[in-house]
């Protein structure tokens, strides 16, 4: 018997590692601002909230800079563009999402990036095994508010007391809950372990086909 029948993945460090193009887009829009760059480390640090939160961490003074929304429109300009230059799946995603769906498991995404992007990097990526991806809209309040997920549930024709959760961070682990679905932390994304184990994280996958025993 089966425990659930339907996997609701976070994107950014679950089954994408992004983070050197979100690293370059950041840069690239402090740069023009004539700020100073961020590092690899303090953009992992930032992600997590969606993109302006993102920005907002970045950029010296966040909102109260008078660049501010200048620098937020040049970075989402420059990362629409090149989002994909670095971008990679997590080893053994594919092998894991390919015996998901040879198992009959419905799939979902459900972001905190900005929705043109998660449907782009859903088609480049996971066409024919994910067919709902839901980032960060007007009208809808993002993670970790459950509205995203349970959208995506209703998409699916889903309950959430036969689906999981699956993310990298604390944002995640504070979704799952809000949702009342269980939750499956990954330690090879954002987020250590003990990041997520201090933000309530119970049950961990250290490679993508762990997943497969714990579904």
């Amino acid at each position: 018997m089966r425990k659930y029948e339907t996997v609701v993945f976070d994107l950014d460090g679950t089954l994408l590692d992004t983070l050197e193009d979100l690293k370059d887009s950041v840069n690239y829009a402090l740069e023009k601002g004539g700020m100073p760059k961020r590092s690899l480390e303090e953009v992992q640090a930032f992600v997590g909230n969606g993109v302006k939160r993102l920005m907002e961490l970045a950029v010296p003074d966040g909102e109260e800079n008078p660049k501010f929304a200048q620098v937020f429109t040049d970075f989402k300009e420059h990362y629409k563009i090149h989002c994909n230059d670095k971008t990679a799946p997590y080893p053994h995603i594919m092998e894991l999402l390919e015996e998901l769906k040879k198992k009959g498991y419905k799939m979902a995404i459900v972001s905190n990036k900005f929705y043109g992007a998660v449907q782009e990097l859903k088609k480049l990526y996971f066409e024919g095994y994910i067919p709902v991806a839901i980032g960060e809209k007007e009208g809808i309040r993002k993670k970790p508010a459950p509205d995203t997920v349970l959208e995506a549930l209703k998409e699916l024709g889903s309950s959430r007391e036969k689906a999981v959760y699956v993310g990298d961070s604390e944002v995640d682990i504070a979704t799952a809950e809000n949702t009342g679905m269980d939750c499956i932390a990954v330690s090879w994304g954002f987020r250590t372990r003990e990041e997520q184990e201090r933000a309530g994280g119970k049950i961990f996958a250290d490679d993508p086909l762990d997943i497969l025993e714990l579904v």
